[in-house]
C-alpha cells in the first residue's frame, strides 16, 4: 500500500514537472507577446489557477517573473546594438512602453537599460 502511495506521488510530481517545462517553453516561444495567464492556460488545455500554483511550486517564480526574465535576456543583447534606441529595444521585446521596461529591467539586472548600455565591454 505504502509502495502504491510513493508511485502515484511521484507520477503527481513528473506531471507537475512535466506542466512546468511545458509552461516554460510557450514562454520561451512567445515571450514578446503580452504576457496572459489565461492564453498559456488555454494552450496547454490546464486551469489556469492549478497552472499558476504548479509552476511557482515547481520552480519557485511565477510565470509572470519569468516572461518578464526572458524579455530583459533578450533585451540585454540588443542593447549591444548601439544603432537601436531604449524605445526600440523595448518595442522589439514586446513592452509598450520604454518606461515600463526601463523599470522592469532594472528589477530584473540590477541597472536601468542605458546603465546596461555604458557598462565596459566584457
Amino acid at each position: 500500500m505504502i509502495a502504491r502511495r510513493e508511485t502515484l506521488k511521484m507520477r503527481h510530481t513528473n506531471q507537475k514537472l512535466r506542466l512546468s517545462e511545458s509552461a516554460a517553453a510557450y514562454l520561451k516561444e512567445h515571450y514578446t507577446d503580452k504576457f496572459s495567464l489565461d492564453q498559456i492556460a488555454d494552450a496547454l488545455f490546464i486551469n489556469k489557477n492549478y497552472l499558476a500554483r504548479v509552476y511557482k511550486e515547481v520552480t519557485g517564480r511565477t510565470l509572470l517573473w519569468d516572461h518578464n526574465h526572458l524579455r530583459c535576456e533578450a533585451a540585454k543583447e540588443l542593447l549591444e546594438d548601439r544603432g537601436l534606441t531604449i524605445s526600440v529595444v523595448a518595442y522589439k521585446t514586446g513592452f509598450s512602453s520604454s518606461s515600463h521596461f526601463s523599470r522592469i529591467f532594472k528589477i530584473h539586472t540590477g541597472v536601468t537599460p542605458s546603465e546596461y548600455r555604458r557598462r565596459p565591454a566584457r
